[in-house]
């Protein structure tokens, strides 16, 4: 979900009914919890859309928005091939064509974000899932792979990462499934402590059982 000029925008992956391939579309409302409406009536993204032909019916999965210092938004996305675009400035139309992103190991769950001029984007690396991420100065690349930012999680064979910024201090969302009866179909959302490096690479998280505490 994203915020922006006042309005929550909630980019979801969904199945096409069309074509039975899935694809990508957009909700709108004024307030975070509730009262979305369709902001196009047809899809975002669709399979046809995607370069080179993609035949992979997963192609269109988990989409990460970010918008950016000037206001212009980007959405990533993708399953075994990430995938980026820019949004137009209502945010629920595309601007310019859909470009693919050469990322080692990338499986699904891509997420973006920014700071000190660097954009981050982490993702599920491999299968059982850890979670890797690269580093850019510019949106469009060249992405530089930095490793591992978090290794497998507890009975799930997925990990989907997002990091986000909270009263001065950097937090790392992702989920397992280490409650009873939880697998990698029934999963638990976790929240530990993100740390930079000075040459502003992230260091790996320590997942814990406990998660942390805020105040």
């Amino acid at each position: 979900m994203t915020h922006h000029a006042g309005k929550f925008y909630w980019y979801v992956a969904v199945k096409d009914a069309a074509t039975g391939g899935t694809a990508i579309g957009v909700a709108v409302s004024a307030q975070p919890t509730g009262g979305f409406i369709d902001a196009r009536g047809t899809a975002l993204i669709t399979m046809e859309m995607l370069p080179g032909g993609a035949t992979n019916e997963k192609a269109n999965l988990d989409p990460s928005v970010l918008v950016d210092d000037d206001g212009t938004a980007y959405i990533f996305w993708g399953n075994q091939q990430c995938y980026y675009a820019k949004l137009a400035p209502d945010l629920v139309n595309l601007e310019g064509d859909i470009q693919a992103v050469d990322l080692p190991g990338f499986e699904e769950g891509s997420h973006l974000h920014k700071r000190n001029g660097w954009y981050y984007l982490s993702y599920g690396f491999g299968m059982p899932e850890k979670v890797a991420y690269a580093m850019s100065r510019s949106i469009h690349g060249p992405w530089i792979f930095k490793g591992i930012l978090n290794e497998i999680a507890g009975n799930c064979q997925t990990n989907r990462p997002c990091v986000l910024d909270f009263k001065g201090k950097s937090y790392f969302f992702y989920h397992n499934g280490a409650l009873p009866d939880g697998d990698s179909y029934h999963r638990s959302v976790c929240i530990d402590k993100l740390y930079y490096n000075d040459d502003d690479t992230m260091q790996r998280v320590i997942m814990t059982s406990e998660g942390i505490l805020f105040s």
